[in-house]
């Protein structure tokens, strides 16, 4: 239920809440983002309604679709303004700065001539100072030496000084560690330890003599404390701090003598130490310590003291001597200072000499930095001023900008081209525009507001094409909030990813390969880029929380649940998903969470491609340098980008006075003349471009050709499934096709041998895996993109061609005695093209010569009438179209032919030494099989030729089934490296391992690849082959695309015919086979026409309905089955036993494929007809028309006897009129141009300009201008006296007819909204649009409808003409004279009403009576009332045969008359007795020439021929051609 569109209103409310405090200029402005982003959402889900009725492509909007566009939005927004303010404010700086410099190059001029006449005056004074200052240097040099002498005696006096004072210092050093000790054991003490030591009630011993240390120590000089119990230290120690206070101030440099006298012997107890104490007291410890300190400090100090009184002596001696040199010093320092006023005096003179020369030079300097400066960036000024206003007239109309970028990123992704430019350019931008929402006038790609030229270029040298739907591509990858999804078929999006994320540590995992979850936790910790490669339709459910970002805050950090584990993500974290599919399907949910991004090459693009391919391969020299430059380019727009954006930071980030910096200065002057060198190297490039585009032009229509083959190939997945062709099997045969290729000198002529020889490289490539059914049809599609690349296809007659089109006559078919009514109006329609407009006039005025060409066996062959014959095939092909169309597949061969070569038409033979050169080790070859087709036979005899048997062990043969999965992979991994074949056979059969093999073969062109000497090993050698049927159901494969477009498929099927069919049913039988039995007569006849029965039904099939009514896969194990039973009867019986043989051949062999009676009673009748005595009895006894018994011979005789007597292929071999080879004929050709016409693209408009839209649109209102209401159906009941079974069916079918009608005045009306714009476009909308514009039944219409096999406006016609029957029934509601019984509904209820009312008038029984037939010799026309009894009917025709009205009987149709009419035809009851029996065809009826399922009744038409001709000629009674 989440994924339910969300209404229009939720859709506005939920985009204007969270709009509300988004500055979007103006609440009218606020209001129309708001309704545009829903407008948005809507039209992209009509989009990709239109896109799945079209593509068959699935695309799918979420509302959390539209809340990452509102949030896209609001942060594209936030960025873009704030990128345009900080543009402006940098090129503002700038331009600030270029003014400021303009305006003080005269300002500085001015200063430089008046600092140049201070300089002078400067320089005078200085000299004149210069010269007093000589003077008294010398005087004071005379002082200067008495000094020396007496300073040099100072010297020998302080180092004596010295001597002794280092002595001092050296002893003294000794004494240092001890002071630190004693501090460092006191601040172990703190007032806890001490009071807890105070508190001990009586200490240890150890513990006692320390603090009796302690008192002798802190005892006055001269008066030793005696008393040491421990309540005197308690009480001196009563105050806790100030204890501590008198022991860290403690003058440790006076000991008294007696104190010192009392505590040395208790020093010297050898348990007097910190460490033997602290295990008594941790104070304790400390105070020990403390006390040995400062007593071994006294000790030291003593020794010391009598030298530095000696030192203090010294000392003042040497202060005598040094004032004495003072006096001397005081009278120098007196010279000294005169000199140095007059040396300061010179030095500010000379310095301000210098400062004004400096000042003057610098100003000098400003002056050419600021006209540098200037000069340099003049060029910038005008640039930047336009930059600025540009910028701030972006920043008002910004707001439609981003929002159409932003439904751009979120929504246009998973859209082809066309789907992307027709929501752009024609939903997105006019609505912005008519709604006045700011924006760029020129806007018309919002690439341009997302990217620029140099990240474009960065990109294509990453390996991104640079066609412009890859340059979307990669700008939505680049901003989607999402995880993008590429859709990548032929691997150019993920190609560019790998180069683009692989500096940044891409990790590259696939969710096939083992413990991927661990590597991908590992990436996400990191914050590694991950790529998952070639994802299915379905992602694991544990991948869920990391695709959709469910991420959970745990303090600073964010985690992510990955399966069972909780996982730290990384905030650099990225994730591409990739699939190679070509068209997946990918639910809601998936879409929701990830960003598709279609990546699937367009024929522009790929033209581009291959055109850079073929002159690598031609001009090598061309393409290097073309390559290169364009390198090159990409680099020089990176660069200028570059030194632009460095240009205006140095100058927006330069402080203070910007021609003070001459560093910076000189940097923008570099930067500034490498832009410039660049810009020149730019324009060289540009035009060295132009001459090598111009020589790479040359190739272009061989580049045009092969892109164009490619995506023909790439279409015919849409006839069967089983055509997928990838691109680099393409590029392959591409290459191939090159170096096939003549020689040439001339270009021109080289050109035109490569389009040759590629074109038909490609079609011999395709050609040999396309089922003959459709070689034709690829042929022609492949000519009609030729002659369209020459522009010799007109539109409007090749859609008459393709679609057949009908038109109402204005008038009655004038030429009725030999053109049928359908024919005419197809001339009618043709008549609509400019072309023909006098064709029906011509026509009447040559109608012997027109009915004498039409008349033609061959009439293609033939020239057109008058001046007709001188008109262009493809204009003789429309009137084949109309007038034969049982012609059109030869007359397309001929077509084919003269346009291109006859060797586009003529069969290939696959020859498996040849294609066996063109595969290799990575591309396997497939065959594509058919029943009775064997290509092992064929392979195993080449690999006995080239030494791979399996006796040799280098060739492993495998048939698929159940268990042989393990085995197939174990033959794959053993004969890869040893450089064997492996066939593996039916693979179809194993659908589930496909996926395995797939990833098998992808693994073994990796390894290849990787490879340095691949083609040296034993790996080269290696092939693969593989084998399956084709799918039942074309659009339903039995094998994955990803095989088989890595494959060459070669299709392996029978010949077709009545002849092959006889040798294949001969071959599987031998002399032996024919020698068992004891009868042998009886046994090898019987058998042989058993072969003729089994070759007839088979290639009856061909003939549509009018062979069997339903196709039946009759095989080979039904006719050699049938032989065992022959054989047991004939060994079991004295007789033959026919009725028995026939029985078991015809309801149980053959007959257990058959479901319809009527089909039944056919091959019944065969039987009857070929398994009965007169085969034996009389030599002349036909199976076939021209083709009698053989004698009784050997095997190889009847072989013989079929190749030489066997009649030609024909009709009448079956038993059928040769009219049932033109409608067979008929049919292939209109299934030939049906499939072309699916090849088209859809997104075509009409020919004559106008668009699919515009059709549509004239259809629908055509058919509602001419459709009526409904019957009014509680009138009609009102007026209902008595209900008659006729009655009956009056009602019914007006009830019938009214729903028809409501459904389609309802439908059409629905869509004439949609076409306008007030409605949504729904896909039921949508596939009612592409019904009318192919002019086909919708199948909202055909549900609640009747069979019909009419185009649309034939239908339409035909429906008019019922509802007028019904009109005029109804009116008074009397059976009319005649009841156009094809005009009906429900046929078989007015049938019954006959009887009903028979039996009702006659007290009859229902299952007693049935209808009797009289065919009248009247026409409806000339017709009386009705009958008494019964009911006349009109408006049948019979198919295999036709009415003779003189001879009131059925007759063998005339040529080409393939649905004659019959008369008015009188239907009664008549009881069972009474019925006539003999001399009667018991005819089926039914609606449609489909027949099966349409049956509707038996009639008996008289006949004087036996029954078993017209069952044989399949001769049915239809209501509708």
């Amino acid at each position: 239920d989440w994924f339910h569109p969300w209404p229009q209103e939720a859709l506005l409310s939920v985009a204007k809440r969270f709009l509300a405090d988004v500055d979007l200029g103006s609440d009218e402005v606020r209001l129309n983002v708001v309704q545009f982003m829903a407008f948005a959402h809507k039209s992209v889900n009509e989009t990709s309604e239109v896109y799945a009725a079209a593509e068959k492509r699935h695309n799918y909007t979420t509302p959390k679709s539209f809340l990452e566009l509102i949030s896209l939005y609001k942060s594209m927004l936030a960025g873009k303004r704030k990128t345009i303010l900080e543009g402006i404010e940098r090129l503002e700086s700038g331009l600030i700065k270029l003014q400021s410099t303009t305006d003080d190059v005269e300002k500085l001029k001015g200063e430089l001539k008046l600092q140049q006449v201070e300089v002078d005056r400067k320089k005078q004074a200085a000299d004149a100072l210069l010269e007093r200052v000589g003077k008294e240097t010398v005087i004071v040099q005379g002082e200067q030496e008495k000094a020396g002498v007496e300073e040099a005696k100072m010297a020998v006096k302080a180092q004596e000084v010295g001597a002794k004072q280092a002595d001092c210092a050296k002893e003294l050093e000794k004494a240092e560690p001890l002071i630190e000790r004693a501090e460092k054991a006191l601040n172990t003490l703190n007032k806890a330890n001490l009071t807890e030591l105070k508190a001990f009630p009586k200490p240890d011993p150890a513990v006692a003599n320390v603090m009796a240390c302690v008192m002798y120590l802190l005892s006055p000089p001269g008066k030793l404390i005696k008393d040491v119990s421990w309540n005197n230290i308690k009480k001196v120690m009563g105050s806790v701090d100030q204890f501590l206070q008198s022991l860290v101030k403690y003058d440790k440099e006076h000991v008294p003598d007696t104190s010192l006298k009392a505590v040395k012997p208790i020093v010297a107890d050898e348990n007097f130490n910190g460490d033997f104490i602290k295990s008594k007291s941790v104070a304790a410890a400390g105070i020990c310590e403390w006390a040995r300190n400062i007593v071994a400090y006294y000790e030291v100090y003593c020794f010391v003291q009598p030298k530095r009184d000696l030192l203090a002596q010294a000392n003042a001696d040497l202060e005598t001597s040094q004032a004495s040199l003072r006096e001397i010093q005081r009278e120098l320092d007196k010279l000294n200072a005169k000199l140095k006023e007059l040396t300061d005096e010179f030095e500010r003179a000379t310095n301000e000499k210098n400062r004004v020369i400096a000042q003057a030079e610098a100003t000098a300097k400003r002056l050419d930095l600021a006209n540098r400066l200037v000069g340099g960036l003049s060029s910038e000024n005008t640039r930047w001023s336009n930059a600025i206003d540009r910028l701030k007239h972006t920043d008002t109309i910004i707001v439609g900008d981003v929002l159409l970028a932003a439904a751009f990123i979120s929504y246009i992704g998973a859209f082809d081209k066309f789907y992307r430019d027709d929501l752009v350019n024609n939903k997105w931008l006019p609505y912005l525009r008519e709604h006045a929402v700011p924006m760029s006038d020129g806007l018309a790609d919002p690439i341009s507001l997302l990217t620029d030229d140099a990240e474009i270029a960065r990109w294509n040298n990453e390996g991104l094409p640079t066609d412009s739907v890859s340059i979307q591509n990669a700008t939505i990858v680049t901003n989607c909030a999402r995880w993008p999804l590429l859709i990548d078929p032929q691997l150019q999006g993920v190609k560019w990813i790998k180069k683009r994320e692989q500096a940044r540590g891409l990790v590259i995992i696939r969710l096939t390969q083992p413990k991927y979850l661990d590597t991908l936790e590992h990436a996400i910790q990191d914050g590694l880029p991950v790529l998952i490669e070639n994802i299915e339709e379905s992602i694991d459910a544990v991948l869920d929380p990391v695709l959709g970002r469910q991420t959970i805050r745990r303090g600073r950090n964010l985690i992510v649940k990955l399966g069972d584990k909780e996982v730290d993500y990384h905030k650099n974290f990225r994730l591409f998903l990739q699939t190679k599919m070509a068209n997946p399907h990918y639910k809601p949910e998936i879409q929701a969470q990830a960003t598709l991004i279609n990546f699937t090459v367009t024929e522009k693009g790929l033209e581009e491609q291959l055109l850079a391919l073929v002159v690598n391969k031609e001009r090598p020299d061309l393409e290097e340098t073309k390559s290169d430059l364009l390198r090159q380019q990409n680099e020089f727009k990176i660069l200028l980008k570059q030194l632009e954006d460095d240009l205006l930071s140095r100058l927006a980030n330069a402080s203070g006075d910007i021609l003070a910096d001459t560093e910076l200065i000189e940097n923008l002057e570099k930067t500034k003349r490498t832009a410039n060198e660049i810009e020149q190297k730019v324009l060289v490039a540009k035009e060295t471009a132009i001459s090598i585009d111009a020589a790479r032009e040359g190739y272009r229509p061989v580049a045009a050709r092969s892109s164009m083959l490619y995506f023909l190939l790439n279409s015919l997945w849409k006839i069967d499934n089983m055509y997928h062709f990838s691109l680099k099997a393409f590029t392959a045969v591409f290459y191939r096709a090159i170096e096939r290729t003549e020689k040439s000198a001339e270009v021109d002529k080289r050109v035109f041998n490569l389009i040759d020889t590629i074109t038909f490289t490609v079609f011999q490539y395709a050609n040999r895996g396309l089922f003959e059914r459709h070689k034709l049809i690829f042929s022609t599609q492949l000519c009609l993109k030729i002659l369209a690349e020459r522009g010799e296809v007109d539109p409007l007659e090749l859609e008459f061609l393709l679609r057949g089109t009908q038109l109402p006559p204005e008038r009655e078919n004038p030429f009725s005695d030999w053109m049928s009514d359908s024919a005419w109006m197809m001339i009618t329609a043709l008549k609509e093209i400019e072309a023909f407009q006098r064709l029906p006039s011509d026509m009447e005025a040559g109608n012997k010569r027109w009915k004498e060409w039409c008349d033609y066996e061959k009439p293609e062959e033939e020239k057109l009438p008058q001046e007709w014959k001188s008109k262009t095939t493809m204009q003789k092909l429309c009137i084949m179209r109309a007038l034969r169309p049982d012609r059109l597949t030869y007359a397309v061969t001929d077509f084919v032919r003269e346009k291109l070569e006859q060797r586009y038409v003529e069969a290939q033979p696959n020859n498996l030494a040849d294609i066996f050169e063109e595969g290799g080790p990575t591309t396997p070859i497939f065959f594509i099989l058919s029943p009775g087709v064997d290509p092992v036979k064929e392979l195993e005899a080449l690999g006995r030729k080239m030494g791979y048997t399996e006796e040799t062990k280098k060739y492993r043969n495998i048939s698929l089934g159940q268990g042989q999965e393990i085995e197939a992979e174990r033959a794959l991994d053993t004969m890869y490296p040893a450089g064997g074949w492996v066939m593996l056979q039916n693979i179809h059969l194993t659908k589930k391992w496909l996926g395995a093999l797939e990833k098998k073969m992808e693994a073994i062109v990796e390894h290849f690849e990787k490879l340095e000497h691949s083609t040296d090993g034993e790996y080269a050698n290696f092939r693969l082959f593989l084998s399956a049927e084709a799918s039942p159901d074309p659009l339903n494969p039995t094998v994955q695309p990803g095989v088989l477009q890595a494959c060459i498929k070669i299709t392996n099927e029978p010949p077709q015919g009545m002849k092959a069919n006889m040798r294949r049913a001969l071959a599987n039988f031998n002399q032996d086979t024919l020698e068992s039995c004891a009868k042998q007569n009886e046994f090898r006849t019987i058998l042989f026409t058993l072969c003729f029965f089994h070759a007839a039904v088979l290639e009856r099939r061909k003939f549509g309905p009018q062979g069997w009514n339903i196709p039946y896969n009759f095989n080979t194990g039904d006719l050699t089955i049938s032989v065992d039973v022959l054989f047991n009867y004939l060994e079991t019986n004295s007789i033959v036993p026919y009725d028995d043989l026939r029985y078991m051949f015809g309801e149980i062999m053959y007959g257990g494929h058959i479901s319809d009676d009527w089909d039944r009673r056919l091959a019944m009748t065969y039987l009857e007809r070929l398994i009965r005595p007169a085969l034996l009895e009389d030599s002349s006894t036909e199976l076939a028309p021209g083709f009698p018994v053989p004698p009784v011979g050997a095997i190889q005789d009847y072989r013989t006897y079929i190749e030489e007597s066997l009649p030609a292929e024909s009709p009448v071999l079956f038993g059928l009129h040769p009219n049932a080879e033109i409608g067979f004929l008929t049919n292939m050709g209109t299934n030939l141009f049906t499939t072309i016409q699916s090849l088209q693209p859809q997104q075509a408009g009409a020919g004559g300009g106008m668009t699919r839209e515009e059709k549509v649109k004239d259809a629908l209102e055509d058919i509602l201008e001419k459709l009526q209401t409904d019957f009014d159906m509680k009138e009609m009941y009102a007026r209902v006296e008595e209900r008659t079974p006729y009655v009956s069916v009056c009602l019914q079918e007006c009830e019938r007819m009214s729903m028809l009608i409501t459904e389609m005045r309802r439908s059409l009306k629905e869509l004439a909204l949609g076409i306008k714009g007030d409605l949504t476009m729904s896909e039921r909308m949508e596939k009612l649009m592409s019904a009318l514009f192919v002019d086909q039944v919708p199948d909202s219409w055909t549900r609640v409808a009747y069979p019909s096999l009419k185009s649309l406006s034939m239908w339409f016609v035909d429906l008019l003409a019922r509802i007028k029957q019904l009109d005029s029934w109804q009116a008074d509601l009397n059976t009319p004279a005649s009841v156009w019984l094809s005009g009906l509904f429900n046929p078989q209820s007015f049938l019954t009403a006959i009887m009903q009312t028979a039996a009702r008038k006659n007290t009859w029984q229902l299952d007693k009576i049935t209808l009797s037939t009289e065919v009248t010799k009247k026409s409806k026309e000339t017709l009386g009332p009705a009958p008494k009894e019964g009911a006349y009917i009109h408006g049948l025709c019979l198919e295999g045969a036709r009415w003779d009205s003189s001879s009131g009987m059925l007759r063998e149709s005339l040529l080409k008359e393939l649905y004659p009419q019959m008369p008015v035809m009188h239907l009664r009851a008549v009881t069972l007795d009474k019925a006539e029996n003999r001399d009667v065809y018991r005819c089926p009826m039914y609606k449609t020439r489909k027949r099966g399922p349409t049956y509707v009744w038996t009639l008996n038409l008289k006949t004087k021929e036996k029954e078993f001709k017209w069952i044989l000629a399949g001769v049915a009674l239809l209501l509708s051609e």
